[in-house]
């Protein structure tokens, strides 16, 4: 029992910081559904993923972006730092407004993508931790 209580003390003190882009075109965002199968498979999030160690936010999402959609991005302002915890890990989701430079957008590591008006994104079954960056771009459209 007492590796146990350890092990949820380590996990609690471990905050996993990862990123999110929110893509914009033509007045409708880049959204994107989590593979069926995978952990919390089918709901929806802004692409993005864990910052590995020595990385920058920025450095971060230019390579998940390049890795799961094959596309060339610049990483532009901040937007909000989202804190949830998934399955007792304390997660800090970074998210910034990002430009699509080039590439066609291939899906590599999801479901599916859609482009939506921020008065959609209410419609979709979002991670908790992306709700916050939802209500922020609904209230500024």
């Amino acid at each position: 029992m007492n590796k146990l209580r350890l092990l949820f003390s380590y996990l609690a003190g471990h905050k996993r910081q990862v990123t999110a882009a929110v893509i914009e075109k033509g007045g409708r965002i880049l959204i994107a559904q989590r593979r069926r199968g995978r952990t919390l498979g089918g709901r929806w999030e802004f692409p993005g993923g864990k910052i590995e160690p020595g990385e920058t936010p920025e450095t971060c999402l230019k390579r998940e972006l390049k890795e799961e959609f094959d596309i060339e991005s610049e990483i532009g302002q901040f937007i909000i730092a989202s804190r949830f915890r998934y399955c007792l890990v304390p997660i800090e989701l970074l998210a910034y407004r990002v430009k699509h430079l080039s590439g066609e957008f291939k899906v590599n590591e999801h479901e599916e993508i859609r482009w939506v008006s921020p008065s959609e994104l209410g419609s979709y079954d979002f991670m908790p931790a992306d709700h916050s960056i939802v209500k922020i771009l609904q209230n500024n459209s």
